[in-house]
């Protein structure tokens, strides 16, 4: 059963649906389709901010901060008011229930987050460096939805670490760039890895306008 719970996993997050909200004035779905983006709202009653920490933080390492930009579709300007939700593995490369978890926590595992940017567009995230997938076949990641104002929420490109040696050339070249490169840079800083990336709201994003 495990085998084929390590299978199914990485599985489970390439199929879409069109399950989202507030389409793009076109009446399409901005991103073309998300299955569980719809989980950005599941941070009931917690009051978003530009900052927050991941469950389990304080007890595992590689300890990773994660921050950056939010711009418009200009690349240039500030994005305020955007929502960001990311989730991982631990690092046996399982999304686990730390608590009971309900909804998508079920599937994405309680090790998520929740932001929302100010004026500034600036994000942070305090968690750690996850795991790959037990199977060994993709490389380690971070799941990653936005919602801006007036949007649906869509999917972009997961963070994926520069010296991951499962990053190959080909995994590589795969990559969408939707929002921009998800590809970081860890730097060790006072036991603490940061990694730093701005995001393009709208950048290679399908059915954007």
């Amino acid at each position: 059963m495990k085998e084929l719970f390590y299978i199914l996993v990485p599985l489970l997050f390439t199929i879409s649906c069109e399950s989202q909200t507030v389409k793009s004035p076109s009446g399409k779905i901005v991103g073309g389709g998300c299955e569980g983006c719809e989980a950005i709202f599941e941070y009931g009653n917690k009051q978003l901010r530009a900052i927050d920490t991941l469950p389990a933080f304080e007890t595992t390492n590689p300890k990773l901060k994660i921050t950056g930009t939010v711009f418009q579709s200009d690349g240039k300007t500030p994005a305020e008011n955007v929502i960001i939700y990311v989730y991982q593995t631990n690092r046996e490369g399982l999304y686990v229930n730390l608590k009971n978890e309900q909804n998508w926590g079920r599937r994405h595992g309680s090790i998520r987050g929740w932001i929302r940017t100010g004026k500034d567009g600036k994000y942070t995230f305090y968690t750690f460096r996850p795991a790959a997938y037990p199977n060994g076949r993709e490389s380690e990641h971070i799941h990653i939805t936005v919602k801006e104002p007036n949007k649906n929420e869509y999917y972009i490109d997961e963070y994926v670490f520069n010296d991951d040696p499962l990053l190959t050339d080909a995994a590589r070249g795969s990559l969408e760039n939707r929002g921009g490169s998800g590809i970081v840079e860890p730097v060790l800083e006072n036991n603490l890895w940061m990694v730093k990336r701005d995001i393009i709201l709208g950048l290679n994003i399908p059915n954007y306008k």
